[in-house]
């Protein structure tokens, strides 16, 4: 399954800081379709592309949606800040890779 949205770069505080991008509730009610498939752990792996720039993850859920993180090396690439609202392409599920 593949899913395009725009989201804003979030955030979440632990013992070092994280970036995500959540998803929005139609969107992630679509993930919640899916996700008794390509599920494991509690997470759901991902292809992701922002901007030019592709890469892999899983998404958690937290807060009544997916929470997408965005790594490090994604953010320097596209030269995204917190509070920046980004465009998204998602392909969810184990054959997010392939």
């Amino acid at each position: 399954m593949e899913i395009e949205f725009s989201g804003e770069l979030v955030e979440w505080r632990g013992p070092a800081p994280y970036y995500f991008v959540p998803l929005p509730p139609d969107e992630a009610d679509l993930v919640d379709e899916v996700k008794a498939e390509v599920a494991y752990w509690g997470v759901v792996p991902v292809r992701a592309r922002i901007g030019g720039t592709d890469f892999t993850t899983s998404m958690f859920p937290r807060e009544e949606t997916w929470f997408l993180p965005v790594k490090a090396a994604v953010r320097r690439a596209e030269g995204i800040e917190l509070g920046e609202v980004v465009g998204v392409r998602l392909r969810v599920g184990q054959s997010s890779g392939d």
